[in-house]
């Protein structure tokens, strides 16, 4: 196929969250809480086993209180919000403030880093011409991560969950990625980490790639062995 088009997730994709350790740092930082090594290594163990870190580790169990709005915490901000701090509200920190740090310090620049091929990817689909989209299963707006790394003047259109009120594999995202790139979506690419999720734009005809959801410096060249742009392989 001619690739006019590619449509790329975000968390595990073309960005990576920072470690649970390094995020309870910066917060702790942030707040000035000190904590000895003992308890800031249980405090690191228990919102990883939570699921706390949006992005990090998946959930060892959902509370019983949050299950209804697990599967749709995307669809909106605000169930966004809750379901998180929910999930970390199990780990009885020192500092009450600290659940709302945490949502907030996940949503900053300064916890996303780019996987190393993705400036150069990116870079070489915009030189060939091919239009670019982020369909993002999230409840907040990535614009500014993009920015802050000067990636977002590579991107053509962001579609994200929550500005939406559906999640993928939910086909109308695809469907209105690709028509905000202006590509019928049998020319179009769709990468991400997630076989189910990432996996709904097949339904629409894309063709649907995978990298692995991976820390930065155990993937430096997923997405550039795609095949995505034939000089970069």
């Amino acid at each position: 196929m001619q690739i006019k088009g590619v449509l790329f997730d975000f968390s595990g994709t073309l960005f990576r969250i920072e470690s649970v350790r390094s995020w309870l740092r910066a917060v702790l930082a942030e707040r000035k809480v000190t904590v000895g090594a003992a308890d800031f290594d249980r405090y690191a163990r228990a919102l990883e086993a939570a699921g706390a870190l949006p992005g990090g580790p998946p959930p060892q169990h959902v509370p019983a209180r949050l299950a209804s709005v697990w599967a749709t915490r995307d669809e909106s901000a605000e169930l966004h919000r809750e379901v998180y701090t929910g999930l970390a509200r199990q780990v009885a920190l020192p500092d009450p403030g600290l659940y709302d740090a945490l949502y907030e310090r996940h949503r900053s620049p300064a916890a996303w880093q780019p996987y190393p091929d993705a400036a150069e990817v990116l870079g070489a689909l915009r030189d060939s011409g091919t239009r670019i989209g982020v369909v993002s299963n999230i409840g907040w707006d990535l614009r500014p991560v993009f920015r802050a790394h000067g990636l977002d003047s590579l991107i053509d259109a962001y579609v994200l969950s929550y500005e939406h009120g559906i999640q993928k594999p939910d086909t109308r995202l695809f469907h209105t990625a690709c028509t905000l790139i202006g590509q019928d979506p049998t020319d179009v690419v769709m990468v991400g980490d997630e076989r189910r999720a990432d996996g709904g734009a097949a339904a629409l005809g894309c063709d649907v790639r995978f990298v692995q959801h991976l820390p930065v410096k155990e993937r430096p060249d997923g997405l550039r062995t795609l095949g995505l742009v034939p000089d970069v392989a």
